[in-house]
């Protein structure tokens, strides 16, 4: 009886997939759960494998082709596994090796024909932006796997058309000269590899977050400013709970759920920081829902805490911890990585004075803490100044200046340090 597996639901807002690798071949053998292939979406990187033990009987969709979400991607035979049982060794290599050419060659007719149907291939996003920008999405040539159109295709189209006072100007025949027409003939300097050099080729994750800090940096106008913040009061807070919290919950309390609840505050404060650019509008969003940069051995993922807003410090603090060990993990889902409305970045300890972020699109804010030192300061003490010792940290908030103004970035920054200076934080 064949076995159909198919591309996977990896979540609500993914609806197509790439076999980034396949890592079996027709005729051999597999066990029930063993790996069939790895996938990449737009958001997370995920394993197929087999619901039941069989015979590869037919790989169904070429290496780095993008597919739909339920399209069938191999079928296995299940009653072939004992058939095959008696001569595995004789039969692979050569009755396998014959049968491979005519398998990869049969796969091809469907893909061209279904590309004739459909001679556009765009990425999700890039779909979403190219709507969100007014662009005709049939007229932007695509740089991805088979002519897709990808974020960046749609970055460089959109600025091809921003031609000053021609509104209504397209992508598809870009002006000489304008700085659509100087992207699509960049030339960036290489490094000509040398015999001793080692050659580390991108995985999917780090090709994904190269071409996302790329479109964002040309999207996004990034304007940084930095507050320093006085945390006296809040490691003061935080020494006297910490302990009878890791007993409560499991895990250590760390300064990052304190920053995200300040944020959060904040954002309520000054809600165009909770916003995104829509087509020639600005969208000030309804919930808040807080990225949180966490680092992970396949690369920098960003776990969103929903409706933020709605929860406790604990209930931050808890949500955070289990996002990041999922990430860390393996085990997260497209969804828990989309929908964030800003970010809030915490690169850790050693030597970490401050640093600016880059913006997570369609997000018009980012801030990023730095390492918490103690340092001598002057405050008033009774009128008088005083030089103490308290610990300190600096926040950095990298800001989209197509719609934050310089009094909105810096009052949300200034509102973000008062309020963990202030630390009135329920535990």
């Amino acid at each position: 009886m064949p076995i159909a597996v198919t591309m996977p639901q990896m979540g609500e807002s993914v609806v197509e997939g790439t076999v980034e690798r396949w890592l079996v071949r027709e005729g051999e053998r597999v066990a029930k759960d063993q790996v069939l292939c790895e996938i990449t979406t737009e958001k997370v990187d995920a394993e197929v494998v087999a619901p039941e033990a069989g015979v590869v009987a037919k790989l169904l969709v070429a290496q780095g082709t993008t597919v739909p979400v339920g399209t069938e991607l191999v079928t296995l035979d299940a009653a072939g596994a004992a058939a095959r049982d008696d001569a595995p060794v004789a039969a692979k290599p050569g009755a396998a090796a014959k049968p491979a050419p005519a398998a990869a060659a049969k796969p091809a007719p469907p893909v061209a024909a279904k590309t004739a149907q459909e001679p556009t291939r765009v990425s999700p996003v890039a779909r979403r932006m190219a709507e969100e920008r007014g662009l005709d999405v049939g007229a932007i040539p695509g740089s991805g796997v088979s002519g897709r159109v990808t974020k960046a295709d749609v970055v460089a189209a959109q600025a091809s058309a921003a031609v000053p006072g021609a509104p209504g100007a397209t992508a598809s025949a870009p002006a000489p000269g304008t700085l659509g027409d100087f992207l699509a003939n960049l030339r960036v300097p290489t490094h000509r590899v040398a015999p001793e050099d080692k050659v580390i080729p991108f995985t999917a994750i780090r090709r994904r977050i190269a071409e996302h800090m790329v479109v964002s940096k040309v999207v996004s106008p990034h304007v940084g400013t930095v507050a320093e913040v006085d945390l006296a009061k809040l490691a003061k807070l935080r020494d006297r709970t910490k302990k009878d919290f890791e007993r409560a919950h499991g895990f250590g309390l760390t300064y990052l759920p304190f920053a995200v609840a300040a944020t959060v505050r904040a954002l309520r404060d000054f809600p165009r920081m909770n916003s995104a650019v829509v087509g020639d509008a600005i969208v000030e969003r309804a919930g808040i829902h807080i990225g949180v940069a966490v680092e992970t051995e396949r690369g920098l993922l960003v776990p969103v805490v929903k409706n933020a807003d709605r929860l406790s410090l604990v209930g931050l603090a808890e949500t955070i911890n289990t996002l990041a060990k999922r990430a860390r993990d393996r085990e997260i889902s497209a969804d828990e990585l989309a929908g964030g409305t800003f970010t809030l970045s915490n690169p850790g300890r050693e030597g970490n004075l401050y640093g600016f972020a880059v913006i997570n699109q369609p997000q018009v804010g980012i801030l990023r803490m730095g390492e918490v030192k103690k340092r001598p300061i002057v405050v008033d003490a009774a009128g008088e100044d005083t030089i103490v010792i308290h610990p300190m940290m600096y926040l950095a908030l990298s800001y989209d200046h197509r719609i934050i103004d310089g009094v909105t970035g810096n009052g949300f920054l200034y509102r973000v340090g008062k309020y963990l200076e202030a630390a009135e934080f329920e535990l």
